[in-house]
C-alpha cells in the first residue's frame, strides 16, 4: 500500500480529468496567495504611513478612490475572473474528449466497494471488490450509486470527487495516463468506518487487463491440493456461503464481496489490510477486531478449518 497516504503521491496527476483539476488547483492558490500579499502590504502601509502636518489619512483627497477601486473594483475582477475560468476547467472535464469503449458500475456499502462489469450475456458479468481494473489511456464511464448511505467517490490523481446518492446514479470517467496503481478514499463521511474505505485503480496495458478480465470471468478454480479442497467443502457448509457467492460453487450470497478471485486482489476489509495469509485468517476469525464496526460477523470455525479455508481462499487466483 505504499504511496497510498502520501500527499507528494497526491499531488502528481495521471491523466486529462486529473491534469486540468491540478492545473485549476494551482491557479486558484496563486491566486490567493497573491492577493493575501499585496493586501498585507497595503495593511502595513497604511499602518506606518504619517501625513507631515499629523492629518487623518482617511481625509485626504482621493482617499476614497483607493476604496473603490483596490477594494470593490479589482477582487470583483478577480472573482468574475476565477468563475469563469473554474466553470471553463468544469465543462472541459464533464466529457472525455474521446469516446468511452467500457462501463464499470461502482456501488459503495458500509465500508466497501463493489465494482461491477457488465458483459454481453449473463455469464460475462464480473464483480469484484474494492479494486477497478481500467485499460491505461482509455476513458472508462463510471456508473456510481451507494447500497445504503451517502458515500463519495475519490480518486485525488484521477479525477476529483462525485457523490453517491441513496435512489440516484451518478455518472463520471476516468482515465490513466500511465500504468499503476492509484489510491482512492470515500471523501464523504458515511459511519464509523469511513476512514477503512479505501479502493485502488489498477491501470494496466490494454493487453494486460484483457487477459485479467478474462479471467475474472471464469468461474473458481477447482482445489489441486488436499487442504484448499477441505477448505472449499468448509465454506459451502458455513454461515460463509450465505453472505459471499464463489462462482462454480453452491456459495451464492450477495451480502459481502463476491470472493471468486478474491486470492488475486492485493488488499482485504477495503483497502485497510494487505491480502495475506495472517490477515486473512484473523479478518474470517474476528473482523470486528480489525475493523470494528462491520457487518461481517466472526465465523466459528475451529483452527484446522480456519487455515482450510483460507488456504481455499488463497488458491482463487
Amino acid at each position: 500500500m505504499a504511496g497510498c497516504h502520501g500527499a507528494p503521491t497526491y499531488l502528481r496527476t495521471s491523466g486529462y480529468i486529473g491534469d486540468r483539476e491540478a492545473e485549476l488547483g494551482w491557479v486558484l492558490l496563486i491566486i490567493a496567495s497573491a492577493v493575501i500579499v499585496i493586501m498585507t502590504l497595503l495593511v502595513l502601509a497604511a499602518i506606518y504611513r504619517r501625513r507631515p502636518d499629523g492629518g487623518d489619512l482617511r481625509r485626504e483627497e482621493g482617499g476614497l478612490s483607493w476604496i473603490y477601486i483596490g477594494g470593490i473594483a479589482i477582487p470583483a475582477l478577480i472573482l468574475i475572473g476565477v468563475t469563469v475560468y473554474s466553470l471553463v476547467v468544469l465543462r472541459d472535464v464533464a466529457t472525455p474528449p474521446g469516446s468511452t469503449g467500457m462501463t464499470v458500475q461502482v456501488i459503495g456499502h458500509t465500508w466497501w466497494w463493489e465494482v461491477r462489469y457488465p458483459g454481453t450475456a449473463p455469464d460475462q458479468l464480473v464483480t469484484v471488490a474494492n479494486e477497478i481494473h481500467i485499460p491505461v489511456g482509455r476513458p472508462v464511464r463510471l456508473e456510481l450509486s451507494t447500497a445504503d448511505v451517502i458515500h463519495s467517490f475519490w480518486f485525488p490523481q484521477l479525477a476529483g470527487k462525485t457523490d453517491l446518492i441513496p435512489g440516484q446514479r451518478n455518472v463520471a470517467w476516468i482515465e490513466a495516463r500511465t500504468p499503476g496503481t492509484y489510491w482512492g478514499h470515500c471523501a464523504e463521511y458515511c459511519g464509523q468506518q469511513h476512514t477503512n474505505m479505501m479502493m485502488s485503480i489498477v491501470a494496466d496495458t490494454p493487453a494486460r487487463f484483457a487477459i485479467w478480465l478474462q479471467g475474472q470471468r471464469q468461474p473458481a478454480a477447482e482445489p489441486t491440493e488436499a487442504d484448499a479442497d477441505s477448505g472449499r467443502a468448509v465454506f459451502i457448509r458455513s454461515a460463509c456461503a450465505a453472505c459471499h457467492t464463489i462462482r462454480g460453487t453452491g456459495a451464492g450470497g450477495a451480502l459481502g464481496p463476491d470472493l471468486t478471485h478474491v486470492g488475486s486482489r492485493r488488499t482485504i476489509a477495503a483497502g485497510t489490510l494487505p491480502n495475506n495469509f495472517g490477515n486473512l485468517a484473523g479478518w474470517i476469525g474476528n473482523p470486528q477486531a480489525l475493523k470494528p464496526g462491520v457487518i461481517m460477523p466472526a465465523v466459528p470455525l475451529r483452527p484446522e478449518e480456519l487455515r482450510a479455508v483460507v488456504s481455499y481462499l488463497h488458491s482463487l487466483q
